[in-house]
């Protein structure tokens, strides 16, 4: 018996000046936009999985303010007829502020990220076929209309991954 079990990914919403920090990625879909976003890694809490996955794809560091939504989406990859269920948790970062400032040009784009760009919410609609799936707009909108919960609400025990944790800091 085969079990279930849905990928679950996170995704940064991170606007600045009224611009979303988006990435250009390359797929096997073709070159697509996205939030920052990537799979939760084993031992690995929610809001560390984002900031990891918005420094890793636009080597900016961030902060992460509130959640903006728990979404769930089917997608059936065209290459392989995969049937993948991702469960997918959006939060609404800002840029870290850091001596120097949040980017860190030293550091490199992911594998597979080409460059980032600054898009406005409309400059980002005006691309929705180039979007990597119907959750970058979603996101971006409900972040818009100012949808959001605390991120304490996402509790990871003690037990889970303690030698990643700090104590007394269960994110």
């Amino acid at each position: 018996m085969a079990v279930w079990k849905p990928s679950v990914t996170v995704a940064a919403v991170i606007e600045h000046q009224g611009r979303f920090l988006i990435v250009e990625e390359s797929t096997v879909a073709g070159v697509r936009l996205n939030q920052p976003a990537g799979h939760l890694d084993p031992g690995e809490t929610l809001v560390r999985a984002v900031l990891r996955e918005a420094l890793e794809e636009t080597a900016h560091h961030v902060e992460v303010v509130s959640g903006i939504g728990v979404y769930l989406a089917r997608f059936v990859h065209e290459q392989s007829q995969t049937d993948v269920t991702y469960l997918r948790f959006a939060f609404a970062c800002c840029l870290a502020s850091r001596p120097g400032g949040a980017l860190d040009p030293a550091r490199s784009l992911d594998h597979g990220i080409l460059r980032t760009h600054w898009l406005t919410a409309d400059e980002l609609r005006a691309r929705l076929s180039e979007h990597r799936s119907p959750l970058v707009m979603q996101c971006v909108d409900d972040h818009l209309a100012g949808q959001r919960f605390d991120p304490a609400l996402l509790k990871a025990d003690a037990s889970f991954a303690q030698h990643l944790i700090e104590p007394g800091r269960l994110q």
